[in-house]
């Protein structure tokens, strides 16, 4: 029997272009559940406590804020993403 290990966005998530092409993708899903769990890879890529750190967000409350299933308000989300570095934009 083969044994395989479990993927890991957050391995992969090792430099800027990478972060926005994968947040891209996951914001162009109809699922809002699939962006939210991009956003957690990213900030579990960057650390957790650092982004927690720089959002004056406990870690427990954005470990429950980027949880499966989770509806965080969009305030949270925003500040999320700036402690990330990244900005979203619109295109028409």
């Amino acid at each position: 029997m083969e044994q395989f290990t479990k993927f890991d966005a957050a391995d992969y998530l090792d430099s800027e272009e990478m972060i926005a092409e994968y947040l891209t993708a996951a914001l162009e899903d109809e699922n809002p559940d699939v962006f939210l769990a991009a956003i957690g890879d990213v900030a579990k890529a960057r650390g957790i406590s650092a982004i927690a750190q720089s959002t004056g967000l406990g870690r427990e409350s954005l470990y429950k804020a980027l949880a499966p299933g989770a509806k965080p308000r969009y305030d949270t989300i925003l500040k999320v993403l700036r402690g990330l570095g990244v900005k979203l934009t619109i295109a028409a």
